[in-house]
């Protein structure tokens, strides 16, 4: 038997209209959601999903549901190009070496040579890498970028592409998992 901090711990995954992911919900949310009619369950896996009972009556909420409604998406602007947000980008690590000591921010393109402070010639640096590579471009210091720089994803896209690749690697294990099962008789 689950108890109820069980239960309000669970969470689901909400669907846009047009059948996008677009976040992920606490149980409480998506009850109001489902109970206001603003959202209706989605049953890919069978049988997936919470029960919740109340004085009154049982409710099955699945682990996903899709908006009925058009929602009033916020405007999401791009962050500034500072050092909390490019940090944040590159996981704390310098892009050439990996390192996590010492960071400060390289111009991949130096200002000196035409480089602009944007999203794509901004990158996290050591100390160390950052002298090494001095006012050349990394080409010139013989050195190479472990990711390429880009502006930060829409939070609903970068939501989507973690959800879709999660989907992936389940699949993929449980189509793994009934190979070895089935075997070869």
């Amino acid at each position: 038997m689950t108890s109820a901090t069980d239960v309000l711990g669970h969470s689901v995954v909400v669907f846009s209209k047009n059948y996008l992911p677009i976040s992920r919900v606490n149980i409480k949310r998506a009850i109001v959601l489902l109970v206001t009619g603003k959202a209706e369950p989605l049953d890919f896996t069978s049988g997936a999903g919470t029960m919740v009972r109340s004085p009154s009556q049982i409710l099955h909420i699945p682990a996903h549901i899709r908006l009925t409604i058009n929602g009033n998406e916020r405007v999401w602007k791009l962050p500034p190009v500072n050092r909390r947000e490019v940090l944040r980008r590159d996981r704390h690590a310098c892009q050439y070496c990996g390192s996590t000591k010492h960071l400060t921010l390289d111009h991949v393109i130096p200002r000196s040579k035409g480089g602009k402070h944007t999203w794509d010639n901004v990158v996290t640096a050591c100390e160390g890498c950052n002298s090494r590579k001095s006012d050349r471009t990394p080409h010139q210091a013989g050195m190479s970028l472990r990711t390429l720089p880009k502006a930060p994803a829409h939070p609903a896209v970068a939501f989507a592409e973690q959800f879709w690749k999660e989907q992936f690697t389940l699949n993929a294990a449980e189509e793994s998992s009934l190979s070895v099962v089935g075997g070869d008789t």
